[in-house]
């Protein structure tokens, strides 16, 4: 039997899961998003649950902070306007590359529970431990969805901080760097956080980025663990769910360089994983929509997600590919793009 649904009025429960993807993974999102607007009876940002990891922690924070879907197509462009007028993204540093990272292992904690109890450590996680720890501090993007949270809910001008989180609905996925356990912060019973302190957890790249560091523990991305956490909702009850996920494919391409096929290889393993998930969301009776990058996404996107000379190809090709898409689920193919 699934779980009880609480379903309020005629009103359909629906959850968002927004995935990890970097730079252009974060671009293409946001060319999918008025695509999956156009499919939901009431706005975006007021679905029952929003799942999100790394670059999907930053649109989910975005968008439960009121900032609508244009709002967050011009942000990408590098447009500042509406709630986001203050800020751009080129004011986020990114790159293709990362800075030399320092010469220290990036956990060595995690790396001995590797060793001694390997059954117990997820595997991309034991391999991150190995890392080198990251140089690169989220002072920017802190900075914005600071500005985002006090925007969207104001607070007693005498505290400088905002409240704590935006609402118990709003998880935002990170990795404990010490014991390789799956953090989601705003899930009942999570560790207390500013919501810009999960948001740049979430977006730690191991290797790249420093970690986090929340009430004495150390956060990395939670994107290291699984790409999206689709599998977190299977408690929930909800009657639909739309999933964006930049690093799978369920239509790819056929490249002929030995790096791009390399990369192709390795979305199909995330995107078998991802359609488990879902599988087995459907067989609690939820309906699961997955939208991935097809084709000319890829062309788009090239194999660094992380290269922000891409980010206006990737969205402009994604606002025009996911509607296409949408369009052809709508239609009464399967649930999967």
């Amino acid at each position: 039997m699934g779980p009880e649904r609480q379903s309020t009025g005629s009103r359909p429960r629906i959850g968002l899961v927004l995935g990890a993807g970097g730079v252009l993974g974060a671009a293409w999102m946001a060319g999918a998003l008025p695509a999956v607007a156009g499919r939901l009876p009431y706005p975006i940002g007021e679905v029952d649950v929003v799942v999100g990891t790394s670059a999907g922690s930053v649109l989910a924070a975005a968008l439960r902070c009121g900032v609508d879907v244009d709002e967050v197509i011009a942000h990408q462009r590098g447009e500042a306007v509406g709630v986001l007028a203050g800020s751009s993204v080129r004011d986020i540093p990114a790159g293709p590359l990362p800075p030399r990272p320092r010469l220290r292992v990036g956990s060595p904690r995690l790396m001995r529970a590797t060793i001694l109890t390997p059954h117990r450590v997820h595997p991309w996680v034991g391999a991150s431990a190995w890392l080198p720890r990251g140089r690169v501090r989220h002072l920017a993007l802190r900075s914005m969805v600071d500005t985002l949270h006090r925007h969207a809910y104001p607070h007693d001008p005498e505290h400088e901080a905002p409240p704590d989180w935006v609402d118990d609905h709003t998880w935002i996925v990170a990795v404990d760097y010490d014991t390789g356990r799956r953090v989601i912060f705003g899930r009942p019973g999570a560790p207390r956080a500013r919501l810009a302190d999960a948001v740049a957890a979430s977006c730690s790249i191991p290797g790249w980025y420093e970690p986090v560091v929340i009430d004495g523990r150390r956060y990395v991305d939670g994107g290291v663990r699984s790409p999206t956490s689709l599998g977190v909702l299977a408690s929930v009850g909800l009657d639909e769910v739309y999933v964006l996920a930049p690093m799978t494919s369920t239509v790819t391409d056929n490249p002929r360089q030995p790096h791009e096929r390399l990369e192709r290889r390795l979305r199909r393993l995330i995107t078998h994983a991802l359609l488990r998930e879902a599988r087995s969301l459907v067989s609690l009776g939820t309906r699961v929509t997955v939208l991935t990058p097809g084709p000319e996404d890829l062309a788009a996107m090239g194999v660094n997600l992380m290269d922000p000379r891409r980010r206006e190809l990737v969205l402009d090709t994604s606002l025009r590919t996911s509607a296409v898409a949408m369009a052809g689920l709508a239609d009464g193919q399967p649930l999967v793009a």
